[in-house]
């Protein structure tokens, strides 16, 4: 049900990138992880400096964009919309010589980000992240984008581990819209008079797109259209015990649907939230799909408010969810 994300041509971490890691000067020369660690303390560099180095690198954050308008609407666009961009608002606002910058789900040859000839920014949302803290891998390209040459694209790397996350650079106020595209044909400002090999590329892109529609009357859903049943994927900003408990009452009492022919199939575990998929017959649209999501919406909150133990059914039916759930990150 998810979608393949694109290869990206982020460069490699390269061996010095651990000694610019946090507690390490950026000065220091690269050492072996048994050799005298050059802050003088006599210990191994793995033993001392080391230790943190490698902390810093490999530390998942669990929930990378909390605190962001639109988290669920992040999730989303990081792992199950093909197509979209969202303006971003800066807290300092735009730098001199920028007119703007757009998230994109993904940018042409998976670029991490791009500085337009006309000094836009776009920022690249779906590449694989040199560190665990996305947030902080995504906020240390823009800010590099922001210095770019116009009309340079920009190459990902590990974030420095003292370095800003998008919670630090974007204004919390700011909105946080996506605009949902049929196509890709965002990542030229001149599609209709662009060169033969990137409208071949677009024709490519365009071909693997997902149709996907964002609903208007609820938070973070989006349906799509595959080829024998169309979905609907929501993200929800519940904690996953309590929303997992509320979904297995409506279930048990035949209440967890959105519609005749429809049916909640199970769930997506991404960067924190938990994302429930409904299964939709071919011909129901996303218009469709608007009422039945605003009445579920109510129910739902009902579920999630009570505090009474699961009965045996909703048990079951929590645990055939359960059983039923993928982890995208």
């Amino acid at each position: 049900m998810a979608k393949k994300r694109p290869q990206t041509t982020a460069t490699r971490p390269q061996p010095g990138d651990a000694a610019r890691a946090e507690g390490a000067d950026v000065n220091y020369p690269v050492v072996g992880a048994r050799e005298p660690c050059p802050c003088g303390s006599g210990r191994r560099y793995k033993a001392c400096h080391g230790r943190a180095a490698a902390h810093a690198a490999t530390e998942l954050v669990h929930r990378p964009f909390e605190g962001l308008a639109g988290e669920g609407d992040w999730v989303a666009l990081r792992e199950l919309v093909p197509a979209a961009t969202v303006e971003l608002t800066l807290k300092d606002g735009l730098p001199e010589g920028v007119p703007s910058v757009t998230l994109a789900t993904v940018l042409p040859m998976a670029w991490p980000a791009l500085r337009r000839d006309d000094g836009t920014v776009l920022l690249g949302l779906q590449n694989d992240t040199a560190s665990g803290d996305i947030s902080r891998d995504l906020a240390d390209t823009l800010q590099r984008a922001l210095a770019a040459e116009p009309g340079t694209p920009v190459q990902g790397r590990r974030a420095p581990a003292d370095s800003p996350r998008l919670q630090d650079l974007l204004d919390p106020k700011g909105p946080f819209e996506p605009v949902v595209h049929d196509g890709f044909e965002f990542w030229v400002q001149d599609a209709e008079n662009a060169t033969p090999d990137v409208t071949a590329s677009l024709e490519r892109a365009n071909a693997a797109a997902i149709p996907t529609v964002k609903l208007t009357g609820v938070d973070s859903a989006y349906w799509c259209e595959t080829p024998e049943k169309n979905h609907l994927r929501w993200v929800m900003p519940y904690p996953e015990e309590q929303l997992l408990d509320a979904l297995a009452r409506l279930h048990a009492a035949g209440r967890s649907g959105l519609g005749e022919g429809t049916r909640l199939v199970g769930s997506f575990r991404a960067h924190g939230l938990t994302v429930p998929v409904w299964d939709l017959p071919s011909e129901v649209g996303a218009e469709d799909v608007e009422k039945p999501a605003a009445e579920f919406a109510e129910r739902l909150a009902t579920a999630l408010a009570s505090e009474a133990p699961l009965t045996a059914d909703e048990r079951r039916a929590r645990g055939g969810l359960t059983n039923r759930q993928v982890t995208l990150s």
